[in-house]
């Protein structure tokens, strides 16, 4: 009997350990494994057990998976719960931020911890809830009022385990160490100070880490790429580093950026200020007038930046000439232009290898003093913002090559091939377009995908075709295998340049070091062995927490615009056409929905097909692309979602009055 058991046992195991296995809840498993009725009870014995060894974990949503699955996809109930506060005479009630935790919690009136309505607050469960009864917990920290300024953004980071403090031994630490750099700093170092080098940042940065210098002859570039040496300031195992690694990487959340080293490191001493000596490491290459990289080096160096640019300035000169900008930064202007040229030489040569650029606008947010979103539009990808990514991608991917083939362990950045599923659904989909993309023993070239964003650029259906071939695309991570990025087209890539906002960065400047100085013995070998994979996989999952959780702050903030805007009146492009009726989205990156309730005078049926919605007496069709005039109906800043209804009337007008005044429905 038992070693029926354990054979049972191993069965599961090896089932969920093979990579075509897709996570299924208890009964879905069960069938699949054909258990009958007779050895139901013993299968959900054998799980229970399997689950209290550890060997096997399950879902949020009660699918069985391995224990590093679900670590990949972190619990939501993992992180703190955080609400609104609403009193009441022998009791309160917390209405959670996150909806999909439960809608609210019972506060028995002994653990409000003298919260008010309107506190924001963060609880603990004490009794679990049912289909009958509303879960009870406790205040454990009231964090202030919700109307107090940047309290919304504050709980969506605390709701995401965001911590915006950093304890007082790690800011006592980086104090000591913002110093500035020393003859004794400097010796052993390539000394490139009296180089030409500059930083390219957005006007609000305080914390540059990278800067560039180019020279140049007839037959090729000299380019350098110099990255702020944060890692002789952190050291391994300090409170700096184990605080560096618990956060992963900086979060910018709209109005504020909460870092992963205190600001007196990221925006002191690590951060490469113009006019002072900083420690660098460097990544030195050669490249030809075809873009290829034909030597290099990888050396610690001193830098001392030339001028500290914006994105804005550096705009003006390449595709502006502005007479201004050429004056101000005379003494760089040349180099300017051909760093230019270089850029568009590595951009050509990676489109030729197949590169993926997808181009989909990202919202910048204007915010007043108080927090409160005043403007919202496209952030501007020009020709300088440009130049920079391509320098930053020739450094990442030499480097990742040369640490490749010195078969030394490292941290790569990888990025799978799309999986079969996600790809044949985008197949099928694009197909009612008219487009296609072919695939070779079930596989796509990057190349494949480069085409078809070349093909809908400007179409009618780009927005919506671009979001799911975005979709369909594997999520790039941290590895310690060097596995290539898809995305990219390219062998070997890794993160070498942002070492004061990614713990990736850090951890490989760190092997760096140890080998421009001899100190990669077997024993550091091993070392590195050991704690790269935790390294890379805690990071991958922190930096997915942070992009959750800018996301949720960036649509915050477009509902909190959107609800000063009631009844205003603009044109958008439909961007999404489904059964409950059309999605609209602004030229400031806003999207709502106009309800098919909404969509008067007819009946309106959902074309599959053709992703259309079209009207039954009328013919009336709501297509992709289509320009229409809105009116914001409403919005719900709990959910973040904002409504529209279709404006064919004049602003002003009674019936725009009518609608306005949410006298829409009887």
């Amino acid at each position: 009997m038992a070693n029926t058991r354990e054979k049972r046992k191993n069965l599961i195991l090896e089932l969920l350990h093979d990579k075509l296995y897709v996570p299924m809840k208890r009964r879905e498993l069960a069938a699949f494994m054909q258990v009958t009725e007779e050895t139901r009870k013993e299968f959900d014995l054998i799980l229970d057990e399997l689950l209290a060894e550890g060997l096997i974990s399950v879902t949020k949503r009660g699918k069985l998976v391995l224990p590093d699955e679900k670590e990949a996809v972190k619990e939501e109930d993992d992180a703190p719960l955080i609400g609104t506060f609403e009193a009441s005479k022998n009791f309160g009630f917390v209405i959670l931020d996150n909806k999909r935790r439960s809608p609210d919690v019972f506060i028995p009136k002994e653990f409000t911890k003298g919260a008010v309505t309107g506190n924001k607050v963060e609880i603990m469960i004490t009794t679990p809830g049912n289909e009958n009864r509303k879960p009870e917990g406790k205040v454990v920290n009231i964090l202030g009022h919700v109307d107090d300024p940047g309290m919304d953004i504050l709980s969506i980071a605390m709701a995401f385990g965001i911590n915006s403090e950093f304890p007082e031994k790690v800011l006592n630490q980086a104090e000591k160490l913002n110093k500035p750099v020393s003859e004794a700093d400097i010796l052993g170092r390539e000394d490139f100070r009296d180089l030409l080098t500059i930083t390219i940042d957005g006007e609000d940065a305080k914390d540059l880490d990278d800067a560039v210098s180019l020279s140049f002859t007839d037959e090729y570039y000299e380019l350098g790429v110099h990255i702020a040496d944060v890692s002789n300031y952190v050291q391994e195992s300090s409170a700096l580093d184990r605080e560096a690694i618990k956060r992963g990487t900086s979060v910018y959340l709209a109005d504020r950026v909460i870092p992963m080293l205190p600001k007196t490191l990221s925006n002191g001493i690590c951060s490469l200020n113009e006019g002072e000596d900083r420690l660098t490491l460097s990544c030195v290459m050669k490249i030809d007038k075809k873009g290829k990289v034909t030597d290099y080096k990888i050396c610690e160096s001193v830098i001392r930046t030339r001028h500290r640019m914006s994105y804005t300035e550096v705009k003006k000169i390449i595709e502006d000439n502005d007479p201004e900008m050429l004056e101000k930064y005379a003494d760089v202007s040349e180099m300017i232009y051909k760093m230019q040229e270089l850029s568009l030489i590595l951009r050509d040569m990676r489109k030729r290898r197949g590169a993926i650029d997808f181009d989909v606008p990202e919202t910048k947010l204007i915010l007043d003093a108080e927090g409160a979103p005043v403007e919202i539009k496209p952030y501007e990808r020009n020709e300088a913002t440009k130049l920079i990514e391509s320098f930053m991608l020739a450094a990442n991917e030499t480097v990742a090559e040369h640490y490749y083939w010195l078969k030394t362990p490292f941290v790569y950045r990888v990025h799978d091939v799309p999986e079969d599923e996600k790809l044949n659904k985008l197949k099928t989909f694009i197909k009612n377009f008219g487009y296609f993309i072919k695939t070779a023993g079930g596989d796509a070239h990057p190349k494949e995908f480069q085409k078809l964003i070349e093909k809908i650029t400007g179409t009618p259906e780009e927005a919506l075709l671009t979001r799911l071939t975005l979709r369909s695309m594997s999520q790039a991570k941290y590895s310690t295998e060097c596995d290539g990025h898809f995305g990219l087209a390219c062998d070997y890539y890794t993160h070498f340049t942002s070492p004061i906002r990614r713990y990736p960065d850090l951890q490989i400047h760190r092997i760096i070091h140890d080998d421009l100085r001899n100190r990669l013995t077997e024993a550091k070998k091993n070392h590195y062995e050991e704690i790269l994979p935790s390294v890379a996989a805690s990071s991958s999952k922190l930096e997915r927490r942070a992009d959750e959780a800018e996301r949720e702050t960036v649509k915050l903030k477009k509902a909190q615009y959107m609800a000063s805007h009631i009844g205003e009146i603009y044109e958008g492009v439909i961007s999404g056409v489904v059964n409950w009726g059309i999605y609209v989205e602004l030229e400031n990156t806003v999207e709502g929905l106009v309800h098919i309730s909404n969509l008067r005078d007819d009946y309106y049926h959902f074309n599959e097909e053709k992703y259309e919605l079209v009207g039954e007496d009328s013919h009336k069709t709501f297509k992709l692309g289509d320009k229409v005039k809105i009116m914001v109906k409403s919005v719900d800043l709990s959910m973040r979602v904002v409504d529209f209804i279709l404006a064919d009337f004049e602003e002003n007008s009674p019936i725009h009055d009518f609608y306005k005044n949410g006298r829409n429905s009887f």
